[in-house]
């Protein structure tokens, strides 16, 4: 047991360094660049297989001082990659201006120099354990997993008391213990004086810091802004900011004061890993200012109306409804943060005073019971969670549209800042939902008012009337704000407010010049017609963007860019938004996995005969290890993406999944060297594997719906249970492969460590553009495939 702990604190270290750089991207700079993480990481792994394939006899033979060297290193480069990344000057906005781009792009090889090493030594590390040790790779194999399980839950565990620039230093040390468990007294010793150097160098040379492009940049340093709470959790780094340009965040017309209503109030600026999530009152919240937003739409058509509103919007929410005539406020507030700000207050920002009027439901929006007359979703609301988003799907519509009262709507809000594109999805949604709850021709049942930001959707129970209709041209003429479509009103010749020209790839960028116009008012009238211009100039299936409707099974609004049109994308950078840039990154980290995968399937030519096997054999361990490394990702991550529903915490649902994968993973890869019948259990496992994936396909949702309303450490546990025995099963194929395969060659060992890996690094980005595109149950049903390719691809005999 001794002999494999080092190898189990250096898997640790690996996996932890690992998500504690894909958080310091999240807080310094953006969280989709924390896929070149994933990316580089993989990548070494693959990379130090193929070596150990050229070099598997060098290594034997250096074996008792590598084996303790290895972690020193890794140490070493650890710190120094650290400090490297850490100062690296990557600016993000830069590399959208084709102008400035170049700079970038030495930039992002700057963070593969400096973090490349450190994950192709803990590559050689886990190599050569399996090579030396080539008669128990299930025992390896094991410690590997649990270790990187282990490292995992220990990241999470320090995101309670540490600030992520400070995770990669309080993880280095496990390097030094895995360096002294392996050598004699003078490793020790090395150990002791290579930690000192690498603490040192990590904490007082490395100077993280956050982009100056971040939205909390500028109010950190306005003048006699300050921070007046902070508090760190797995979540994020929540800061809560007092300084003058701090107020509440809401849509309101530019003729308030005419109407003789104030501004809205001033407050306390929260943000969460650098992005504002919601303003806190600095008093009890009032809303004088609320007649004149955007948000008052629907209210000037319900008399004293039940209100289910989703996001208390830092407290403010409630205290606007009354205010706009609500009789009840039945607030649901997802965020964990915000739910405790509202109950308890955060540092100076008091809690709400009590009203009899409203109520804080403990119930998840998407399981909220009861009839109301109105469902409201705070503006603020999609940005303050990424969950959020799964309100916007077609099933949660349908689903609040059946709920309502008679003469009952739902308000979407949805920014049209970047893009108007967006808002032309979330009225597909719509129309979607209202078919889905039984009504024929949703166009009568759908209102679209805009200000020049911002746009809200309401969806009617029951057809709106003309008079409800006039009531809202006149609410609108009242504020300047815009009606893009209502049922029976006539758009041609109207006045319009607020200028929304049209974004389109085809005619490259903003169309620009002339009179006035209304972007979403054109799509959404084609888009409820059914039609497209009659010279298709302009047509939406054309422009490349993607309209269809947000499903519980797709439930993204960005990236709207289609693949197909990514070249007219890349040549429009400087003005796709930054919701798009995640798709970029992912093609180019596919491009980049993908020639890996090439280079480590072509090894067996570039060896010059280091396999020396059949090859047949060759062939099939061709499907075997790739089909391993794609399918167990795959699975992976759509139970990621699951998970993150059922607990209502990314962070959370990573660190469960990971570490419950990982770690009942190498509990049956330690089962995998006791089995005798390797075929027979191969085909278990597989069974296993595509009967879950059959059952996650046809029930995640509904059965997770069901469930959602439980306490977090029931929902917790039952994710764990769900996991646990597919896991065992999911770390039986590869060491039983490994065993089967090196009994052909011993240098399969290697070659097949480096397939796996390399095909793990196509399998991110590769499910997150099938999820984005396809939708999870296509990820899953990949990872079904694969599964039993690989059963298929078994060699049937020994040689």
């Amino acid at each position: 047991m001794g002999g494999l702990l080092p190898l189990f604190l250096i898997s640790a270290a690996a996996v932890g360094v690992e998500i504690a750089l894909t958080r310091f991207f999240a807080v310094a700079s953006w969280s989709e660049y924390g896929y070149w993480v994933i990316s580089i990481a993989m990548t070494g792994f693959a990379v130090a297989g193929v070596v150990m394939v050229l070099a598997r006899e060098w290594f034997l033979r250096g074996a008792p001082w590598m084996l303790p060297a290895l972690p020193l290193a890794m140490l070493a480069v650890g710190a120094g990659g650290w400090i490297a990344v850490a100062d690296n000057p990557f600016n993000p906005l830069a590399l959208q201006n084709p102008a400035t781009a170049g700079a970038q792009l030495w930039h992002i090889a700057g963070y593969y120099a400096a973090l490349f090493p450190f994950f192709f030594l803990a590559g050689l590390a886990v190599s050569l354990n399996f090579v030396v040790r080539a008669k128990e790779v299930g025992r390896v194999y094991g410690y590997d997993l649990i270790g990187a399980g282990a490292g995992a839950c220990l990241a999470l565990l320090l995101m309670f008391v540490l600030h992520p620039f400070w995770l990669i230093p309080a993880l280095l040390p496990l390097l030094a213990l895995a360096a002294a468990l392996s050598g004699g007294t003078r490793w020790r010793i090395a150990a002791v004086g290579v930690l000192a150097g690498g603490m040192s160098a990590a904490l007082f040379i490395a100077s993280p810091r956050v982009s100056e492009y971040k939205p909390i940049y500028a109010p950190l340093h306005v003048q006699d802004g300050r921070v007046v709470a902070e508090v760190l959790t797995p979540r994020g780094v929540y800061l809560l900011l007092d300084n003058f340009t701090e107020r509440l965040d809401t849509d309101v017309s530019n003729n308030a004061g005419m109407m003789g209503l104030p501004a809205p109030p001033r407050g306390f600026g929260l943000y969460r890993d650098g992005a504002r999530i919601a303003t806190l009152p600095m008093e009890a919240p009032t809303a004088g200012h609320a007649p004149a937003a955007l948000d008052a739409a629907p209210y000037a058509l319900l008399a004293a109306p039940r209100v289910l509103a989703l996001g208390a919007a830092g407290g403010f929410r409630g205290a606007e409804a009354l205010a706009l005539g609500a009789s009840s406020v039945t607030l649901i507030e997802p965020e964990p943060f915000l739910r405790r700000a509202f109950r308890a207050g955060i540092g100076p920002s008091p809690a709400p005073l009590p009203d009899p009027r409203i109520t804080l439901s403990p119930a998840h929006p998407l399981t909220a019971a009861g009839s109301f007359d109105l469902v409201d979703i705070a503006g603020d609301f999609l940005g303050a969670d990424d969950l959020n988003r799964h309100a916007y799907t077609r099933e949660a519509m349908a689903a609040w549209i059946q709920r309502l009262a008679p003469g009952g709507m739902l308000s979407l809000p949805i920014t049209i800042r970047e893009w108007p594109v967006h808002a032309v999805r979330v009225v597909a949604t719509a129309a979607a939902a209202l078919r889905a709850a039984g009504i024929a021709d949703p166009a009568a049942h759908l209102v679209v008012i805009r200000s020049a930001w911002n746009l809200r959707v309401l969806v009617g129970r029951d057809p709106f009337s003309p008079e409800a209709v006039a009531l809202l041209v006149a609410f609108a003429e009242a504020r300047s704000f815009d009606i893009s479509y209502a049922p029976g009103l006539d758009l041609t010749d109207r006045n319009i407010w607020n200028d929304l020209p049209a974004v389109s790839l085809a005619s490259e960028g903003v169309e620009t010049g002339g009179a006035a116009t209304d972007a979403v008012a054109q799509e959404v009238a084609w888009l409820l017609a059914g039609t497209t211009p009659a010279d298709g100039s302009d047509a939406p299936s054309r422009d490349g963007f993607d309209r269809t409707p947000l499903t519980a099974d797709r439930p993204w609004l960005s990236p709207l860019v289609r693949l197909a049109a990514l070249p007219a994308a890349l040549a429009l950078i400087e003005v796709l938004p930054q919701s798009e840039i995640g798709l970029l990154v992912n093609v180019a980290v596919l491009a980049q996995a993908a020639l890996l995968a090439l280079l480590v399937m072509a090894l067996p030519l570039l060896a010059r005969g280091a396999l020396r096997v059949p090859p047949a054999i060759m062939g099939r361990a061709l499907v075997y290890f790739p089909a391993l490394g794609l399918g167990f990702l795959m699975i992976e991550i759509a139970a990621i993406e699951h998970a993150a529903l059922l607990l209502g915490d990314r962070t959370a649902a990573f660190a469960l999944v990971l570490t419950t994968m990982l770690v009942a993973s190498g509990l049956g890869a330690l089962w995998a060297g006791r089995v005798r019948l390797p075929a027979r259990a191969l085909a278990v496992a597989v069974a296993i594997a595509v009967a879950w994936c059959a059952l996650a396909i046809g029930f995640a949702h509904p059965a997770i719906l069901a469930v959602l309303d439980l306490p977090w450490v029931a929902r917790a546990g039952l994710l764990v249970l769900a996991l646990a025995p597919l896991s065992v099963a999911l770390g039986l194929p590869f060491p039983l492969g490994l065993d089967r395969f090196q009994a052909e060659g011993p240098a399969m060992l290697p070659w097949a460590w480096a397939l796996n890996g390399a095909f793990s690094v196509v399998a991110t980005p590769l499910a997150n553009l099938m999820g984005h595109g396809l939708g999870l149950a296509a990820v899953g049903a990949v990872g079904l495939v694969c599964y039993t390719a690989s059963l298929i691809a078994w060699p049937r005999s020994p040689r």
